[in-house]
């Protein structure tokens, strides 16, 4: 049983740590070392002063003075609703919406919440050092589950609002957490910061180090869209399957439907319609070349240029991965390639933080 709670958020104080969209930040893992620079100059209480530190120990000691002096205050157990609007990679705008919430974190083995991506232990490392001095979770991870929300965005002025995002803190919320007691609960972005979490309540073994901060999105929300991330290779690769040349791969890519795994493949030489054998996902079947000279991007018509103009050998033109098919994978148990879904946009840090202990 999934238990989501309420809980006691933390937020900026704008009387004193001044506007938030000086406060927020994306997620720690897409902040490039300019974007962190430029994020540190525009306020000394962004929250990326505590995501990405100097030091752990610097993130512990600047928390615990924003404490002391006021730059965060702490709210009245609830939980929120979330809507993010915007304009997604395929230049269609939507509105996705979501609740943040409290959840107990459980290990995988007890089927309560599936991951679909592996994770590496060097990442987990640096997360829990940054757990462990700050004991506060700092970022929301999020997560899907099936069926309709137990509630959503009332039609009153957000609490909050920046960059798109909106939040509302929400009346009845011990009876909206309740709602989810019988949910599988799927990792769509955040399964190094869930591993850390789990692993900090081994260390602490606290009712408040079992929380971990999250936001919840029906797969159902109609604002809910994966996004494909197209595989680049610097080496010849060359796909085993039924083959049939294309004259524009973009066209190719849009017009491609039907049963089993299918992707477009574009070298200096043209483009080829790949179709593989029945029962992999696209992801999987492009898996089957190994990792090595691979990078992604979510752009197709990038990874067309960068093969054209020489920087790459062969490149992948990937559909989304259907979320039905990423939900059953992870039911199953299976592993899924990186990149396997791509979820836009990513949630802002720095809206709410939840303590644990």
């Amino acid at each position: 049983m999934a238990a989501v709670m309420p809980f006691r958020a933390q937020r900026y104080d704008p009387a004193t740590a001044g506007p938030l969209e000086s406060l927020v930040a994306p997620p720690y893992d897409v902040i490039s070392a300019e974007q962190r620079a430029g994020l540190r100059a525009r306020s000394p209480f962004n929250v990326v002063h505590l995501t990405l530190p100097d030091s752990e120990e610097e993130a512990g000691a600047t928390y615990r003075d924003w404490l002391e002096r006021g730059i965060l205050l702490a709210e009245q157990p609830a939980v929120w609703a979330l809507a993010q609007e915007y304009v997604g990679p395929d230049g269609v705008a939507r509105r996705r919406q979501g609740l943040v919430a409290s959840l107990e974190v459980t290990p995988y083995e007890r089927r309560i919440v599936l991951p679909h991506e592996q994770t590496h232990a060097r990442v987990k490392e640096g997360r829990l050092r940054l757990l462990r001095a700050t004991r506060v979770q700092l970022e929301p991870i999020f997560l899907l589950y099936d069926g309709p929300a137990p509630a959503g965005p009332p039609s009153r002025e957000p609490d909050l609002a920046v960059e798109g995002a909106q939040l509302w803190r929400l009346d009845g919320s011990e009876e909206i957490a309740r709602a989810f007691a019988d949910d599988q609960l799927l990792i769509a972005d955040g399964h190094h910061r869930y591993e850390t979490a789990v692993a900090f309540h081994e260390e602490e073994g606290t009712p408040e180090s079992a929380q971990m901060l999250v936001v919840l999105v029906s797969t159902e929300d109609p604002g809910l869209e994966i996004f494909p991330t197209h595989r680049v290779f610097t080496g010849g690769r060359e796909l085993a399957g039924e083959r049939t040349d294309v004259d524009d791969p973009l066209v190719a890519l849009a017009a491609l439907n039907g049963e089993g795994p299918a992707v477009v493949e574009v070298t200096e030489h043209g483009a080829a319609l790949v179709r593989g054998e029945p029962g992999l996902l696209d992801v999987q079947l492009v898996d089957t070349l190994g990792h090595e000279g691979l990078s992604y991007t979510p752009d197709a018509g990038e990874a067309v240029e960068r093969v054209r103009g020489g920087e790459a050998a062969v490149a992948y033109l990937m559909r989304p991965t259907p979320i039905e098919d990423v939900f059953a994978a992870a039911r199953r148990g299976d592993v899924l390639p990186p990149k396997t879904t791509y979820f836009f946009p990513k949630l802002i840090s720095g809206l709410l933080l939840h303590p644990v202990g």
